[in-house]
């Protein structure tokens, strides 16, 4: 099997040493991939220390998604640094380090509130996946990986509303630019979280993960594994679909706790 031997692979969203960002490069690092990992923050660094492999195989970059010009010269810089990029994994979303992030109902979001949201959720996604496409078309291969969320696009969470959009909206993409682009050696495709646990998971969410059908909350290895997959030649007639890991919550009608029979 090929997997993703030799290529080279830009994941997003990897500041976090527990997240599924980092998770998933680490993954892609040990499958044999070229890694280029980016955040928002100096601490993108430390990670890059804890992946595997030398110089030659990985790199790290400071970057505002957001800033879409700096978004597109990050794509040079890693093709500089490790290679062609055939492997895009557009993890960021949901917050930014240093971004205070507010729970709100519908009629209480502002303008500003509504717009940052889409645009680290969604724009960042649009913006990377753009700035790889005519190198991915060149070269007749490519693969995008876009991390989305059951929130959205299967159920909804009340005061969620700008991020659930934002993640609809990314399936939306994914569909539409995996069916422009299936003929040209380029699959593209979604992950759907449920819950997963990491450092900054509250006493609630916990409770949610205890309460899904598997009875715990996912790891952010778990969803990693699913993205190399995507992320491999062996996945070459899989695209515009979203593989959700969520331990059949989302299968399950009843969500209370497990002692309860019917």
């Amino acid at each position: 099997m090929a997997g993703v031997q030799g290529r080279t692979a830009l994941v997003t969203g990897t500041g976090s040493a527990d997240g599924i960002g980092f998770a998933t490069a680490k993954l892609l690092r040990e499958a044999g991939a070229r890694v280029a990992i980016t955040s928002t923050t100096k601490r993108i660094f430390d990670r890059l220390e804890e992946l595997p492999g030398g110089a030659k195989d990985k790199a790290a970059f400071i970057c505002d998604l957001t800033d879409r010009r700096a978004a597109a010269e990050l794509v040079k810089k890693v093709e500089k640094a490790l290679g062609a990029l055939s492997i895009l994994v557009n993890n960021a979303g949901m917050a930014q380090t240093g971004v205070k992030q507010r729970r709100q109902w519908a009629h209480e979001i502002d303008d500003a509130s509504w717009d940052r949201q889409l645009d680290i959720s969604l724009n960042t996604c649009f913006t990377l996946t753009r700035a790889v496409l005519p190198g991915m078309t060149r070269r007749r291969f490519g693969r995008i990986v876009n991390m989305s969320s059951v929130t959205g696009p299967v159920v909804a969470i009340p005061r969620s509303t700008a991020y659930g959009t934002a993640k609809a909206a990314m399936l939306g993409f994914t569909r539409s630019v995996a069916l422009e682009y299936a003929g040209k050696g380029i699959t593209v495709n979604a992950i759907g979280p449920g819950w997963i646990a990491n450092s900054s998971s509250s006493k609630k969410e916990i409770i949610a993960g205890d309460n899904t059908p598997i009875g715990r909350s996912g790891r952010s290895e778990e969803v990693g594994h699913v993205c190399v997959f995507l992320a491999s030649e062996e996945a070459s007639y899989l695209t515009g679909q979203m593989i959700v890991v969520d331990g059949g919550n989302t299968i399950q009608e009843y969500k209370g706790p497990r002692d309860v029979t019917f």
